[in-house]
């Protein structure tokens, strides 16, 4: 049971959903009552979560996901990629976080499209009945959802159909109000019938390239026919009987695994999950793992060595001896060779699990919708660099540095937790602290979740929740961390878990209290 501040218990099941918003979280519980596998309700959740968190997503996503079928796991990176015409010269100060210049090719309709045709069993139209309905007939709009819309609205409102789409009566709307979005309906249909060919090579490939064009962007219709999901494997780190899974670069999925080896390196176990101490030592070990993650991490196509490298055990060897046991460091990163988002887990009766993620990146992406459509676009190009020889250095046709990461973990051969924490650059963090609650420590789903995170912000600066214990916070002052209250300081705040426990027959979810959401199941 749950020792945490929460009015939440783990959720148990035989089939089970969890995600950030209860509408999507029902939507594919339907699917799964209907007869469909995890793979079906995992999609249908997330096509709804186009419509009822529009904050952290959209039509203009990218997307992640790693799957257990039943006999083998996979994982597809289905980001998009820059408009081939982008070259660095344009982009000398860095891309613009808002605006049509900031968006690169959106991957979510194809990940949809890659899971259903080698794994789903439900028609593909079937997926998209509960997201239509509400698009078209309207929808309650959620509390936390509300406060991020707002917040939203007050940045985004000048951006190219933005407050035509998310603002009806000039306003944001408030916690409990019906929102519609008939535009998004059609567009929705349009994809579904045509199982995805509308959006890259139809006519909502010529509408989207046509508002890109009118804004002066780059985006194209070649660039959106030319996109592919690949099924990209996984990499892995092993821990004390397990292995944490995580998606290869371009994303921040290997932070995780470098800290996880890391503090594996430690004596992490010699205490409790709340003890200073071991906040201390999973902290530091965030700091090296961040530090490698920013220099050598972008396209894989880009970087000057294999990702393993960093996941050797001698470079972790050295890099774990950095850390000291009593007092905060801040390191740069090593040299390992000479040279808005949602979460939805799933999991069936069958033994079918599904970790997928999806993503607008800042909330509401770049802030520009497709006129009459209701597709609002991401602002992955944001997460480029300038900086020439850098592995994440904008360019054409490159796929950018991206933070979501679906998580999962396997004992031996079988899997055992289907998991994800959304929120930016707490994303790989949070993956971290998830880890070492529920495999070292044993605590339960939810928590885990509702535990007070901490966040890794720059140098010796660590954002907590004000959840964390005076006494804890002043622990970690003491062993020179600075330490800072929740606020700016954690931009992304403390992200927003999911996760779905392997036990037996049956599965264990937490849903996190910091979102609308919630773990259903039967």
């Amino acid at each position: 049971m749950t020792q945490y501040p929460t009015y939440r218990t783990p959720v148990m099941a035989q089939n089970m959903v969890a995600t950030s918003q209860p509408l999507a979280a029902q939507a594919g519980l339907r699917m799964l009552a209907e007869g469909g596998n995890a793979v079906d309700a995992a999609l249908a959740a997330a096509i709804c979560l186009t419509v009822v968190e529009p904050t952290g997503n959209g039509l203009g996503s990218d997307a992640f996901a790693i799957l257990w079928d039943g006999a083998k796991l996979h994982g597809l990176n289905a980001s998009g990629r820059s408009p081939a015409a982008w070259t660095p010269a344009q982009f000398d100060g860095g891309v613009p976080e808002r605006g049509w210049h900031s968006v690169t090719t959106p991957g979510a309709v194809s990940a949809w499209t890659t899971l259903w045709r080698a794994h789903g069993s439900l028609p593909f139209t079937r997926l998209f009945e509960p997201a239509i309905r509400y698009a078209r007939g309207g929808f309650a709009v959620s509390p936390a959802i509300a406060a991020l819309w707002s917040k939203g609205a007050a940045t985004l409102k000048d951006q190219p159909g933005f407050a035509d789409c998310f603002m009806p009566g000039g306003r944001a709307p408030k916690a409990g109000e019906t929102f519609r979005n008939p535009d998004l309906a059609s567009t929705l249909e349009a994809i579904a019938e045509s199982e995805g060919s509308a959006f890259y090579t139809g006519p909502l490939t010529a509408r989207i390239a046509a508002a890109a064009r009118e804004n002066g962007a780059a985006l194209s219709e070649e660039d959106l026919a030319a996109h592919r999901a690949d099924w990209c494997g996984t990499l892995k780190m092993p821990f004390r009987g397990r292995a944490l899974h995580e998606i290869p670069p371009n994303g921040q999925g290997i932070a995780a695994l470098i800290a996880l080896g890391l503090v594996d390196r430690t004596d992490v176990a010699d205490f409790g999950p709340d003890d200073p101490k071991a906040l201390h030592l999973q902290i530091e070990a965030t700091k090296l793992a961040l530090a490698d993650t920013m220099a050598h991490i972008g396209d894989a196509g880009a970087m000057d060595f294999g990702p393993e490298a960093l996941l050797k055990d001698a470079y972790l060897d050295d890099r774990a001896a950095m850390i000291d046991a009593a007092s905060a460091g801040d390191p740069g990163a090593g040299a390992p060779t000479a040279g808005g988002t949602v979460y939805v887990t799933a999991a069936d009766a069958g033994g079918r699990m599904v970790s997928f993620i999806q993503s607008n990146y800042m909330g509401f992406g770049a802030g520009v919708v497709v006129p009459g459509t209701g597709i609002h676009m991401q602002n992955r190009g944001a997460g480029f660099v300038p900086d020439a020889g850098h592995p994440n250095r904008v360019g054409p046709s490159k796929r950018p540095f991206q933070t979501i990461i679906p998580g999962f973990v396997m004992q031996g051969c079988a899997p055992e937790m289907s998991f994800g924490v959304m929120g930016g650059p707490m994303q790989a963090q949070g993956h971290l602290q998830m880890m070492l609650r529920t495999m070292l420590w044993g605590q339960d789903p939810q928590a885990a979740s509702d535990a007070p995170r901490w966040q890794v912000v720059t140098g010796r600066t660590v954002a907590v929740e004000n959840a964390m214990p005076e006494a804890t916070v002043e622990a970690l002052r003491a062993m020179g961390h600075d330490v800072v209250r929740e606020g700016t300081a954690a931009e992304f705040g403390f992200g927003g878990a999911q996760l779905i426990w392997r036990q037996g027959n049956s599965y264990i979810a937490g849903s996190d209290h910091r979102k609308d959401g919630c773990a259903v199941g039967y």
